[in-house]
């Protein structure tokens, strides 16, 4: 178990922090394939999220030189970035990934949506050739165990959401929201999520602006709305009470000007932004502006707070159920690593016992189907007595540390060659039947 983990989320890191290392989806394949292409790597992903960015790898020797890829790649430098970064490695790495996505380790404990991106990056990097064996067993398992938890817990049920906390921000700001007008600012999945949820709760209008205009119009369609184009944004944004706002622009596209002719046309009726984008789309001097209310994403999170004791016992659960899943997943782990060996032992001594049949069969003449049934039994039997200590050593050692070196000492005793340990004519079905067996 080679895996290495490290990253950043919005427990470790500041919202500036977080910023800087965002990872544009345009840009999310060339990043993973320059990880990938890192040395003592063997495979890459990354997921990369308002709330976190991340990358996980399996090595070549168990170590690469993460932060000196992070220190690079985003021109920061250690007295920057390392105090916000955590790192986990082999079996607290699958502990890791297990949690997030399974929305544990989430700003919102069980929201759904962490599930949903983690799967988008698993297909981004495997796309591009960076996932592949390794990497592509622990999120297939992650998925699984995902599932399990939102199956046998209560985890995210009745979950708080950024777009519920967003619906409460919004009461205390206005009183009401009926007949409240909402912006949409990107038409990014988190903030159609927000809108719905405000619109549910009484506000009867919606905009839509997105750089590309057909996504504008397809998401307006969904709630009759009308799709503004990204050029007319600023003319038309102060016809909105509230502003959801969730694009990938490196900068502010909200900055104090705005917010003043905002608040000078609506005659300082005040407006609330919610900006859920990372890196942030409204300028904090524009939040110091009287009139204009503007919670970022952090923000967002001091706001959930209060909800966490709520799903605590649940959680607790959930906690439970992960780490009988990471046990599990290591266990199937080192079972892999003596399923070729055994694989070859089997097919070395049947071998053996075809060329001994063969060798005597002259001499026994015709031999009757009963009797041929007779040899049969009889060699089988003989073989499988002698398979069973070493098989069911190697069983034994898969969970013990002294695994390798069993693996060595029955590859030597019965002249296994190198080459049938990854050979990949191995009879997969034969694997399996061994899996089947622990």
């Amino acid at each position: 178990m080679r895996y290495q983990l490290i990253g950043v989320n919005h427990k470790s890191a500041p919202l500036e922090v977080r910023e800087r290392l965002a990872i544009p989806e345009s840009k999310l394949p060339d990043c993973c394939r320059d990880l990938n292409a890192h040395p003592g790597i063997e495979e890459a992903m990354i997921i990369s999220t308002c709330n976190r960015v991340e990358m996980i790898t399996h090595t070549t020797n168990g170590s690469a030189d993460l932060r000196g890829f992070l220190h690079n790649h985003f021109r920061l430098t250690a007295e920057e970035l390392d105090s916000h970064l955590y790192e986990f490695r082999e079996k607290e790495a699958v502990r890791h990934i297990f949690r997030v996505a399974s929305s544990l380790d989430s700003m919102v404990v069980g929201e759904a949506q962490i599930l949903g991106q983690v799967k988008e990056a698993y297909a981004t990097a495997r796309a591009v050739g960076a996932v592949r064996g390794q990497l592509d067993q622990l999120f297939t398992r992650a998925f699984a165990v995902a599932k399990r938890v939102r199956t046998e817990t209560a985890v995210g049920s009745s979950s708080v959401s950024i777009a519920s906390v967003a619906v409460e921000l919004a009461k205390k700001i206005f009183g009401s929201l009926q007949g409240k007008t909402v912006f949409i600012v990107g038409a990014g999945k988190m903030s159609e999520l927000a809108a719905r949820h405000l619109m549910a709760h009484g506000c009867t209008s919606i905009f839509v602006s997105n750089r590309t205009y057909d996504r504008a119009i397809g998401l307006a369609q969904k709630f009759n709305g009308q799709a503004i184009k990204f050029d007319d944004l600023y003319n038309t944004c102060d016809r909105a009470d509230i502003v959801i706002t969730s694009t990938g622009a490196p900068h502010a596209i909200f900055r104090r000007e705005h917010g003043e002719q905002f608040l000078t046309r609506r005659k300082n009726k005040p407006m609330f932004f919610i900006d859920i984008a990372v890196p942030r789309d409204v300028s904090p001097e524009m939040a110091k502006l009287d009139g204009i209310f503007a919670y970022d994403i952090d923000d967002l999170q001091q706001a959930v707070t209060s909800h966490v004791a709520d799903r605590r016992k649940e959680a607790e659960l959930a906690e439970a159920i992960i780490t009988s899943e990471v046990e599990r997943f290591e266990a199937k782990l080192h079972t892999l690593d003596v399923v070729p060996t055994i694989v070859s032992l089997q097919d070395h001594l049947e071998t053996i016992r075809q060329a001994e049949i063969d060798r005597v069969r002259t001499r026994m003449g015709t031999l009757t189907p009963e009797q041929e049934m007779a040899v049969e039994a009889l060699t089988r039997g003989i073989i499988n007595k002698v398979m069973h200590t070493p098989i069911t050593t190697l069983k034994t050692a898969a969970k013990e540390a002294e695994a390798t070196t069993v693996i060595d000492v029955v590859r030597r005793l019965f002249n296994l060659r190198e080459k049938d340990k990854d050979s990949g004519t191995r009879d997969a079905n034969k694997s399996r039947e061994v899996e089947k067996q622990q």
